[in-house]
């Protein structure tokens, strides 16, 4: 069954990126909200794990988390996502799964 995690927390100030990482399946994809786009802070170690995903794992993250956070030089297979986008990517996923 194909799960869509949300992540929305800082991955520099607890562990749940990488609990997360430990998660995922195959089918399943990664939705970076709020302070969770900081993992993808170009040299940083987060942005080091998403890289080292399986090709498989889709990433995601909301545009207007990446402008109000100045998040640039993304890496290529991230797909950049807004509101509705988010709702429709929910609906697509068997299970979401929110990493509170």
């Amino acid at each position: 069954m194909a799960t869509l995690h949300i992540l929305s927390h800082s991955p520099f100030t607890d562990g749940r990126l990488g609990s997360c990482l430990r998660l995922l399946g195959p089918q399943d994809a990664l939705l970076l909200t709020g302070d969770a786009v900081y993992a993808l802070q170009p040299g940083s170690p987060p942005r080091q794990a998403l890289e080292l995903m399986p090709d498989l794992i889709a990433l995601y993250a909301l545009a207007e988390d990446l402008e109000a956070r100045a998040i640039r030089d993304l890496p290529t297979r991230l797909q950049v996502l807004d509101y509705p986008a988010f709702v429709d990517l929910c609906c697509h996923y068997d299970k979401v799964n929110s990493w509170l």
